[in-house]
């Protein structure tokens, strides 16, 4: 079972976090990790964590063998901080400097994603990775390694406590993957465990004067390299939702067609969901007579004012052609979740796509992890803003830009509308 900490800890006092709330932190984001371990490790035998299951073909390109993905979050910790000579520079450390050795010998040849690509993770997982006890152990020592390197930073500044921030919200990460590949295989192992999507009364749209925002980090602490760098956008007046656009409006988009209507489509995806052959969204059973969605595996009723969940930005896009609205822009969905906060603007519950496509800002230099936003940038992904549900402590920001290709839909993902 998967309980989830409710220590009440949020992204900006984490991304700010000196080296005795970043340990605990550390710790308990492991500890989160090991518990997904046995609780997958427990599911259908164990095949859940080498994918021996037979999957189709689709659902197998968007996933990683569980067990590479422990030992690739022990690779990365280790990696960047236990190996790496240059972690007191921050971001100015040489991604590409000697590293020393691991404690695993063939860890690069493994969990290297650089190196590494999703078929190959599949064949390593299937025989020659260590096993579960072997990689938990990985875990445990790496761990061991930071925490007493962490202790022994002199100075507790940004840039000599970066990789270990950078190490957290890595994690932090994988602890929603898991989640998301928990609902994705249909695990009911933890259904009953993980946090119900919240039910809030419907709220009026919100109006936002002409301003200029600040887009991009500017505080002191961590950043990610794709947030920087801070620069001043002139946003005109818009008209936002409040909340998440939730079942009952989707469900008015599907029983007036909307997934036969051309015209609802750009021509990508019309031409998604041609393939797909989508008639509601992933997961979802029946929306005639109420949503029936399937949750962890969990045939249940879900509530019609709850967010639309597992929504691709296709459908997301198709659904405001639909209603004479549009998906509004990153700069306004921050700026709103900032300025109307006080105002009733809710996130949290769901990942929310945007229009906008993912880009480095004005004035961009790639960090040490080059594997996180330059392939995407290439990659013609959108932004998502907010978090969901399952989004750990650390990532809870207004301001984290997360991204994803535009017909994806098995994360936690939603959106709300603008005024066209």
């Amino acid at each position: 079972m998967i309980e989830f900490d409710a220590s009440g800890r949020d992204g900006a006092s984490l991304r700010r976090a000196g080296k005795e709330l970043l340990s605990l932190a550390l710790i308990d984001a492991r500890n989160q990790i090991l518990l997904w371990a046995t609780t997958l490790a427990a599911a259908r035998e164990g095949r859940v964590l080498t994918l021996a299951d037979d999957l189709a073909p689709a659902i197998a390109a968007e996933i990683d063998p569980p067990l590479w993905t422990l030992g690739h979050i022990a690779w990365f910790q280790e990696y960047w901080i236990g190996r790496n000579v240059q972690r007191g520079r921050g971001e100015g450390a040489d991604p590409a400097a000697v590293r020393l050795a691991s404690i695993l010998p063939d860890a690069d040849r493994w969990y290297d994603p650089a190196t590494v690509d999703r078929p190959s993770r599949r064949a390593l997982a299937g025989g020659e990775l260590p096993d579960l006890q072997a990689t938990r152990d990985f875990l445990v020592e790496s761990l061991e390694t930071t925490l007493e390197l962490l202790a022994g930073v002199a100075s507790e500044d940004d840039a000599s406590l970066y990789f270990h921030r950078l190490a957290l919200f890595h994690e932090e990460m994988h602890v929603e993957a898991f989640a998301v590949l928990a609902q994705t295989l249909g695990i009911a192992e933890v259904a009953a465990s993980m946090p119900r999507v919240a039910t809030h009364a419907a709220r009026p749209a919100l109006f936002f004067p002409a301003t200029r925002w600040l887009l991009g980090a500017s505080a002191p602490g961590f950043r990610f390299d794709n947030e920087v760098a801070a620069h001043p956008v002139d946003i005109p007046e818009f008209e936002i939702d409040a909340q998440a656009v939730t079942w009952a409006q989707y469900g008015e988009f599907v029983e007036d067609g909307g997934y036969d209507e051309r015209s609802h489509w750009s021509d990508a995806g019309w031409a998604w969901l041609q393939h797909e052959g989508r008639r509601t969204p992933r997961h979802v059973d029946q929306m005639r007579h109420g949503v029936l969605q399937r949750r962890f595996g969990v045939l249940a009723r879900v509530a019609a004012a709850q967010p639309a969940v597992h929504v691709s930005w296709h459908e997301a896009d198709a659904w405001c052609r639909w209603a004479g609205r549009r998906l509004p822009g990153e700069v306004e969905w921050e700026a709103a979740a900032h300025q109307g906060a006080s105002r009733g603007y809710r996130w949290g519950d769901v990942h929310e796509w945007t229009a906008s496509t993912f880009r480095p800002f004005p004035g961009f230099a790639p960090g040490p992890w080059r594997d996180y936003s330059l392939p995407a940038f290439r990659a013609g992904h959108k932004v998502l803003r907010g978090a969901s549900f399952a989004t750990r402590p650390a990532l809870r920001s207004a301001r984290l830009r997360s991204f994803a290709a535009p017909e994806r839909d098995d994360g936690f993902f939603g959106f709300r509308s603008c005024a066209a």
